[in-house]
């Protein structure tokens, strides 16, 4: 189930909003026959653009981070979430290793970190936090704002197994998304469960993938509940191994550019919506994470004419070889008058809260994991304890939050697709 959660939304409930409401019970009921053929992925967070006209993810993190901006009350949805995902991979664990992203001294993340250790403390397992970071050659303490302590232990390999002194974890958690390749020492373990596995990385991973499987669930979705997939789905085009230093590179994103655009056009055409449509050229290959510092080389651009003025260098300062082409999804959501989209976090197939992004320094059709960013926890409605004019329970009140879970679970569903289609260790039948 999602938890009833309060969002930004406070206009009259749209069309799209009104039928994932209507169809709860039929929603549910299809995602519980897809996850008795598929495995969700252990755990994973979605970002979502709501342009009232449709509702989308952009983004589907499975290392996600930023579980510190979960608030209390969500933390033991998370632990029981755990729980069940634990107990379903390695029913007899006892002792778990969390692996961090190294060089991330980054006190935000490193309070993520110590987030994930306590849920996963609660649900009942000895916690270690390992570092395959070089530069950890001993154990090393950080101390956040908050005054928590993080400690972080070098991680030995003995006999292909992953250990930190006098812990032998039978489970090993990764909280890092592999963008920087996978470490050796990370491969062919013996008898540890490694979770996410590493064809989970980015160093595997493409975005294009990831929503060519998700366009086959938004239309499996959109012929069961009666709409069309597009409302839930954000047309994109992937460029290959191109050049974008020569002139034929810039040709092929450029005719990327016109194609989504043309297809989006006649899409607004369709539905009477009268704004100028936008697409979003970013890495095909890369998270932007919770709060990036920098959003170099991800570029709104309105007409391909555009793209002779736009650095897509990235922060490393090169040009990408590979990108995504999506259409853009203008953010019709606001706290305060800053810019807003919510993100979705889930652990096995449960939803289990979210947040909004908000950034002041950006309009509704850019990213907002750009500097200025900052999170906006979201509450849960108590007023489900108290009693309407007319005897009626505040209970009774639509979860607003309940389409974001929806949308959230889409993605994680698309998310299993690709990750049974890329494991190196499935079965293939000719």
């Amino acid at each position: 189930m999602v938890p009833h959660l309060i969002t930004a939304l406070t206009g009259p409930i749209n069309e799209l909003e009104q039928r994932i409401l209507d169809s709860m019970p039929a929603i549910e009921r299809w995602f519980r026959l897809e996850w008795m053929e598929h495995t969700p992925p252990f755990y994973s967070s979605v970002d979502l653009r709501n342009a009232g006209f449709k509702l989308a993810p952009v983004d589907t993190s499975l290392f996600p981070v930023g579980w510190n901006h979960l608030t209390s009350q969500m933390v033991p949805l998370a632990v029981q979430a755990a729980m069940a995902a634990i107990e379903k991979i390695c029913p007899e664990a006892r002792n778990l290793l969390l692996i961090p992203a190294n060089h991330s001294d980054s006190p935000d993340y490193l309070a993520n970190v110590a987030q994930l250790a306590k849920i996963f403390h609660s649900a009942g397992l000895n916690v270690r936090i390992g570092s395959v970071d070089p530069t950890i050659t001993d154990t090393t303490v950080r101390q956040l704002p908050s005054g928590e302590i993080v400690t972080l232990e070098p991680v030995v390999r003995i006999r292909g197994r992953l250990a930190t002194r006098y812990f032998d974890p039978c489970t090993v958690l990764l909280n890092t998304d592999l963008s920087a390749g996978a470490p050796g020492i990370l491969e062919d373990l013996h008898e540890q469960y490694l979770l996410p596995p590493l064809h989970a990385g980015w160093t595997v991973r493409r975005k294009s993938t990831h929503f060519r499987n998700y366009e086959d669930v938004s239309k499996r979705f959109g012929k069961m509940l009666g709409i069309d997939p597009w409302l839930v789905h954000s047309l994109f085009g992937a460029c290959g191994d191109i050049d974008l230093a020569a002139p034929e590179g810039r040709a092929t994103l450029a005719e990327q550019v016109d194609a989504v655009l043309a297809r989006v056009r006649r899409k607004y055409k369709e539905y009477g919506i009268g704004e100028k449509p936008f697409v979003i050229v970013k890495p095909d290959n890369a998270g932007e994470g919770v709060l990036a510092a920098e959003t170099r080389g991800v570029a709104t651009v309105r007409d391909a004419r555009d793209l002779d003025g736009i650095d897509l260098r990235g922060d490393d300062g090169t040009l990408p070889r590979n990108l995504i082409v999506q259409e853009g999804v203008p953010t019709s959501e606001h706290v305060g008058k800053a810019s807003a989209e919510p993100v979705v976090y889930m652990m096995d197939r449960y939803v289990v809260g979210g947040f909004y992004r908000v950034n002041g320094r950006r309009g509704p059709d850019e990213s907002l994991a750009s500097p200025g960013a900052s999170v906006v926890p979201l509450d849960f409605d108590d007023s489900a304890h108290l009693m309407q004019p007319g005897g009626k329970s505040a209970a009774e009140a639509p979860n607003r939050f309940y389409m974001y879970g929806v949308i959230g679970r889409l993605a994680m569903l698309a998310a299993s697709y690709e990750l049974e289609a890329t494991d190196p260790e499935a079965e293939v039948y000719e």
